[in-house]
């Protein structure tokens, strides 16, 4: 079983996968098993800069020209950050066979 399907698995630090997903676009959903998803957020970045260059006017800046895809490629940053929060913290709080959990020695009926 591999690391991404493995529910026991230590998953990925989710800022290692912010930084990535930070650098590359689509780095982060593939550090988290998911490059479907990666590639799709690529595709549409890809495709919606290409849209706002034909549409923005000639005057604006290259951030104004290209909108679409700079939109695209901060919400694939956060989308990975959040499954990557949402990973980790399902994890820390399963209580684990070998006493590696955040909540291990905890009182959990308070």
């Amino acid at each position: 079983m591999s690391d991404a399907t493995d529910p026991t698995a230590r998953p990925s630090n989710p800022y290692l996968v912010l930084a990535s997903a930070i650098v590359l676009p689509g780095s982060g959903h593939v550090m988290l098993g998911l490059p479907a998803r990666g590639l799709q957020f690529l595709f549409f970045m890809v495709i919606l800069g290409w849209v706002t260059t034909k549409v923005a006017p000639q005057d604006a800046s290259f951030i104004g020209r290209h909108a679409g895809g700079f939109l695209i490629y901060a919400l694939s940053i956060l989308d990975a950050y959040r499954i990557a929060r949402i990973r980790h913290a399902t994890w820390a709080h399963k209580p684990h066979p070998d006493g590696d959990s955040a909540t291990s020695g905890a009182k959990t009926d308070i």
